[in-house]
């Protein structure tokens, strides 16, 4: 009779950790499929380094034509210094050619995430210019004429 981990009759054993992939040693046929199997899991881990290096490749590529794609303000910003540490890691990743770079699309990236804030404040601007439009046109008909 075989262990069975999980059988609650035997409590006290600990349970023996279970891999659904172990094939047994004993079987040539299982030994065809355990091969098998190992090769196609090196092919696919052999495939992960170049696939991560296209994936940083692709988003390098995307942000630096987003970023090219646009006029260019320059605006002096104070950052706080884990925000600096975080802009130079994005830097040396190679992600970004300069802080400047980086921080412009993370500004970016914030203003597109707050969108409702943002849409609400021009909302509220323009009722602020109806209320000064209305004003100035109040005073000037207040004005005597000479």
């Amino acid at each position: 009779m075989s262990s069975n981990p999980y059988d609650p009759r035997n409590p006290g054993a600990p349970p023996e950790p279970v891999d659904d992939l172990m094939i047994p040693d004993d079987d040539d046929e299982a030994g065809a499929d355990r091969d098998r199997v190992q090769s196609s899991v090196r092919e696919m881990a052999s495939r992960i380094p170049e696939s991560l290096s296209s994936i940083g490749r692709d988003i390098s590529r995307t942000i630096e034509r987003a970023l090219s794609a646009k006029d260019d303000y320059v605006v002096a910003v104070k950052v706080s210094h884990e925000a600096q540490d975080s802009l130079e890691q994005l830097v040396q990743a190679g992600v970004f050619r300069s802080r400047a770079d980086a921080a412009a699309f993370l500004i970016d990236e914030g203003i597109k995430a707050q969108h409702e804030l943002f849409d609400r404040v021009r909302q509220k601007l323009s009722e602020i210019e109806r209320l000064r439009a209305e004003l100035r046109g109040m005073i000037s008909k207040e004005e005597p004429r000479g």
